[in-house]
């Protein structure tokens, strides 16, 4: 896939979440370099799914989105979700606040952030 066709907010066809019915809440999160935390929430909304990630311990008491794109797989066994990103990349993400997933804005900043992430990762091969 390259950058120019990667799509933020749907989940990837390889990742294995639009085929199965399971919930993702609870799941542990494995960004590529380490664990970042639990699920918290997701959705799958086409062109607009996403997951908040509770980081705790990782981060205490900060939450982030991961737009559905950057799910590389899910472990539905293990109940694990694969993030193909750095756990820095996550780390530098926009802040998610209060009310924020509602906010256009908020949503194309988050977009625009991972875009460049794999625009840049894609460079870099």
């Amino acid at each position: 896939m390259s950058a120019r066709d990667w799509d933020a907010w749907n989940y990837r066809e390889s990742a294995g979440v639009t085929d199965r019915q399971g919930d993702l809440t609870g799941f542990k999160v494995h960004a590529v370099d380490g664990d970042i935390g639990k699920v918290d929430a997701a959705t799958r909304d086409v062109g607009a799914g996403y997951v908040v990630v509770d980081t705790w311990p990782w981060i205490f008491g900060r939450k982030v989105i991961l737009p559905a794109g950057t799910l590389e797989r899910v472990d539905w066994n293990a109940n694990s979700v694969y993030i193909d990103r750095t756990k820095d990349q996550i780390k530098d993400s926009p802040e998610l606040g209060e009310d924020a997933i509602n906010d256009p804005s908020y949503r194309d900043r988050v977009g625009s952030y991972y875009a460049l992430q794999t625009a840049a990762f894609r460079r870099s091969r």
